[in-house]
């Protein structure tokens, strides 16, 4: 496909809202001393996790040449890929997959109509073949005709049921832990965390909040179209088959313009994907950081890069250098890539 469209603490908070304060730097400064020895603990020691640490502090020290101010302390995140796993077909495919299997018993016609007759034969090569127009439609018959209350219902309960076909987990637990080790820091130190993704942003809110502490209004992705409608005096918004915006590639930037409003300090990728969005970061004057996360671990999770069509990274790697981009290697800097290994 030319366009792939990607399918991105609690505590803290009740903390600051309990203390019902901002957390001065002194006190920032304190808690990192505290728990020096175990700062992103599923980091291994080396150029990546000393490169973020020292970015994060020199922003956050008042006085040094590098301070951020708490009020542009923005920092996004992809998901798919970075913030949890992409392989082998992205999650919100999957999602609508079942959901196209769920639905067909109420529509006979998908027998002997493509791409739903290869799908519920289990041919994903012609399905993948029908390209970029075969998966519009298959999202758009999952993801409209309903309110959005319902479709965030039905998310959850996919969450809570389905499995990931290669460790038996819920795909909400494919969430990379060093990476939730990262927004807690950021968080820690006053950043504010977005998520910035190409995948679908009703099909990410739900369930992002308990995934990575990132509430449903820190979440920028991509979107249909939307009707404001009164049924039985309830009002309600209804999800349409029309695409309203896409959050991928250089739509990235356009999204954090349009949503966010600042020009992120920190940002985090994966794939080309993200190309535009590191790249319009690394455009500022102030002090910036960016990172691109290298699946390089096949046996954790997976190994891929320039020859993959999901998460194909390219670009990204060519150019990191030119732009200072750190490149995380999945293999060498991470201890453990999910909570649940031992």
């Amino acid at each position: 496909m030319k366009h792939k469209v990607k399918f991105a603490t609690l505590l803290l908070v009740a903390f600051m809202l309990g203390c019902n304060r901002p957390q001065t730097n002194k006190e920032t400064a304190k808690i990192e001393a505290d728990k020096d020895t175990v700062l992103l603990p599923s980091w291994s020691e080396g150029t990546s996790k000393h490169s973020i640490i020292n970015f994060v502090t020199n922003t956050t020290k008042e006085g040094n040449s590098d301070f951020v101010p708490v009020a542009d302390r923005i920092a996004c995140f992809d998901n798919d890929g970075c913030l949890w796993a992409e392989q082998p077909m992205y999650f919100q495919l999957a999602f609508a997959i079942d959901q196209i299997k769920a639905m067909a018993p109420q529509h006979p016609e998908w027998k002997t109509k493509q791409p739903f007759k290869a799908l519920l034969e289990g041919d994903m090569k012609t399905v993948m073949a029908g390209g970029e127009k075969a998966l519009l439609q298959i999202v758009m018959t999952t993801h409209s005709g309903m309110t959005t209350d319902e479709f965030d219902k039905t998310v959850k309960d996919w969450m809570a049921t389905a499995t990931h076909p290669k460790t038996g987990k819920h795909y909400n637990e494919m969430v990379y832990q060093p990476m939730v080790e990262l927004l807690n820091y950021l968080r820690a130190n006053g950043y504010k965390t977005f998520i910035v993704s190409g995948g679908g942003v009703d099909f990410m809110r739900p369930w992002a909040e308990l995934a990575y502490g990132i509430p449903p209004y820190q979440v920028v992705g991509s979107s249909g179209k939307v009707k404001y409608e009164v049924v039985d005096g309830k009002p309600v918004l209804q999800k349409l088959p029309e695409i309203n915006f896409i959050d991928d590639k250089e739509g990235k930037p356009v999204g954090i313009h349009q949503y966010i409003g600042k020009r992120p300090v920190f940002t985090a990728g994966n794939s080309d994907g993200d190309y535009a969005m590191l790249q319009y970061t690394s455009a500022s004057t102030a002090p910036h950081f960016g990172m691109i996360i290298h699946h390089t671990d096949s046996v954790r999770e997976y190994a891929y890069d320039r020859k993959s069509s999901i998460g194909h990274l390219e670009k990204g790697l060519d150019d990191a250098a030119k732009y200072n981009w750190l490149i995380v290697d999945m293999k060498t800097d991470w201890k453990k890539i999910f909570s649940f290994e031992k």
